[in-house]
């Protein structure tokens, strides 16, 4: 889902005539941290299912990601809308950890979603995901929103997802669209 929110944010940015430049002019403490923490991300989701230790620590893995992720955006707070990704993915973050460190999905959305979706998440094939159940904690933070046609993507998000998006997308409109500074007449001699 973030990235679709990335994607978006970047096309109405060059739609409100903006543009890339802005981006080369932010630094980030830690800046290593984010994409050391996506491919962490991506080497434990696809080898989880073939390689069995791998697959036993990586709801570990996941809730390690989500504690160096929100250390990032904290020391990271000060740039524009970070505070709202920052809260988006803490929400995330409580409701896996309340749940053996996976995110809760409701059966309900799921259903509405390819059937395929519903089979691997009760297979747990995803590490990160888990079917909604009674013994499920603070469930309305979990996937209950399926999004489908005419949304490219069938997914299920959380609140903490649209949360975490508005503030990308609102970051990265500031960074692309900046206002020009206006010239005071009165000073021009």
């Amino acid at each position: 889902m973030v990235y679709d929110g990335i994607l978006l944010a970047l096309v109405i940015g060059f739609l409100r005539g903006g543009s890339l430049k802005g981006f080369a002019d932010i630094t980030f403490k830690m800046g290593w941290v984010f994409p050391a923490l996506l491919l962490f991300q991506f080497l434990i989701f696809s080898l989880q299912n073939k390689i069995s230790w791998i697959g036993e620590i990586s709801s570990f893995s996941f809730m390690a990601v989500y504690v160096i992720g929100l250390t990032f955006l904290w020391i990271n707070r000060h740039h524009s809308h970070f505070k709202f990704i920052f809260f988006g993915v803490l929400l995330n973050f409580i409701v896996m950890l309340l749940n053996g460190g996976r995110m809760p999905v409701s059966y309900e959305a799921a259903l509405l979603l390819d059937p395929y979706y519903l089979e691997t998440t009760k297979d747990s094939l995803y590490a990160k995901h888990a079917l909604m159940n009674d013994s499920t904690i603070l469930s309305f933070l979990g996937d209950i929103i399926p999004l489908k046609a005419p949304y490219p993507r069938e997914q299920i998000i959380s609140i903490g997802d649209v949360i975490m998006n508005i503030g990308a997308f609102l970051s990265i409109q500031s960074i692309m669209v900046q206002k020009k500074k206006s010239i005071n007449p009165e000073t021009v001699i």
